[in-house]
């Protein structure tokens, strides 16, 4: 029996735009509110056709093992059969112009 390697689409906001990316892992770390996302998977550079947005994420996270988005940041993560193109794309219009109102952890009942 063949295990299958699992494969992550992770989509989330960063500075005013959407970035969907594709991992092998995904967890939760031990910094609380946020995803970690590790194994980060780009397509092939033999490639003969180049994608400017993939060739920016590529550069972006050059030399990264492990990044960690904050929770508040995380639209959707989905597993998925193959991995795709990564991609920056822009907020809905107005969508941009929203910032989440920052709420404090929540505290463990009971004591300080």
């Amino acid at each position: 029996m063949s295990r299958r390697k699992r494969i992550y689409r992770i989509q989330f906001v960063n500075q005013g735009k959407v970035y969907e990316i594709y991992a092998r892992g995904v967890g939760q770390p031990d910094l609380y509110g946020f995803v970690q996302i590790e194994g980060l998977i780009f397509g092939e550079r033999s490639s003969v056709v180049v994608d400017p947005a993939e060739e920016r994420l590529k550069a972006e996270f050059a030399g990264v093992a492990r990044t960690y988005v904050p929770l508040h940041a995380v639209i959707r993560i989905d597993e998925v059969e193959k991995e795709g193109v990564a991609k920056i794309t822009p907020l809905a219009e107005g969508a941009a112009k929203v910032t989440p109102f920052p709420m404090p952890a929540p505290r463990p009942p009971g004591g300080e």
